[in-house]
């Protein structure tokens, strides 16, 4: 059984990679904005608060074995200055209180976007390099707290990165909501030919992607100091999978293009 603190263990995420870990045996702290209730009904220690409050991140921290620091302020509105707060700040803080506590292994949960410089990007991998004029305040952030957590990277913490493309499944608050909202309006139309094609991850698959990054810390180690590109076997043409997922739900397909 692992101690493991999951940074925004409330979100879809995050309390996907919760229930895991309670499935296979491990004591889990949940650090996040709220208490949930929920995950505290399944024995979980939930801390409130603000990830970037260095108390507070020490005091979850202690006696851990594994940290999976997952929250995160997303979305491609916002100041700066927020994104700092919770993107950068929240990860200095959550580096240092591994370190202060002698935690091991530090899974983060970064995104594709830190190689996104507003071009298409096909057959990309983890040789491609961090993009540098960014789409939004969101991804440059996320380049700035995942180079610090891969150069965080030591003989007494492991560290690794992993970068999930458009997660969803049971539970996506964000994605398939959306697309669902937008075609039962009929506020969708197909861009260009209909024959792009983009990396999607299935939840179980992004959980999977995270604790067995986290066995190989804890393990051989062969995955520390590196980042890692999560998708499935490949990639699907996007507006067949929007139409397809529409007709599951009884919704009109998308016909309409600019």
């Amino acid at each position: 059984m692992n101690r493991v603190v999951v940074t925004g263990g409330g979100g879809f995420v995050g309390a996907a990679i919760v229930r895991r870990l309670l499935a296979r045996g491990d004591r889990v702290t949940v650090v996040g904005r709220s208490r949930y209730p929920e995950l505290i009904a399944m024995g979980v220690t939930c801390l409130q608060g603000d990830i970037a409050d260095q108390n507070l991140m020490n005091q979850a921290c202690k006696n851990t074995d594994l940290v999976f620091h997952v929250a995160a302020k997303a979305g491609i509105w916002g100041r700066w200055q927020d994104y700092v707060q919770t993107n950068v700040h929240g990860t200095i803080a959550c580096i240092r209180s591994c370190r202060k506590n002698n935690v091991p292994a530090l899974v983060y949960t970064s995104t594709p976007s830190v190689v996104f410089d507003r071009h298409d990007l096909e057959g990309a991998d983890e040789r491609t390099p961090y993009a540098k004029k960014s789409l939004c305040h969101y991804a440059m952030s996320k380049i700035i707290a995942e180079k610090l957590v891969l150069q965080a990277n030591s003989a007494t913490l492991s560290t690794t990165a992993i970068r999930p493309h458009l997660s969803w499944g049971p539970g996506d608050p964000h994605l398939v909501p959306r697309l669902l909202d937008r075609g039962q309006r009929k506020k969708l139309k197909i861009v260009g030919n209909g024959a792009n094609q983009v990396d999607i991850t299935y939840i179980d698959n992004v959980v999977q992607a995270h604790l067995l990054a986290a066995d190989n810390l804890l393990g051989t180690g062969s995955a520390a100091g590196r980042a890692f590109f999560i998708g499935q076997e490949k990639p699907v043409v996007l507006w067949e999978w929007i139409n397809g997922l529409f007709a599951e739900m009884g919704i009109e397909r998308v016909r309409k293009r600019v």
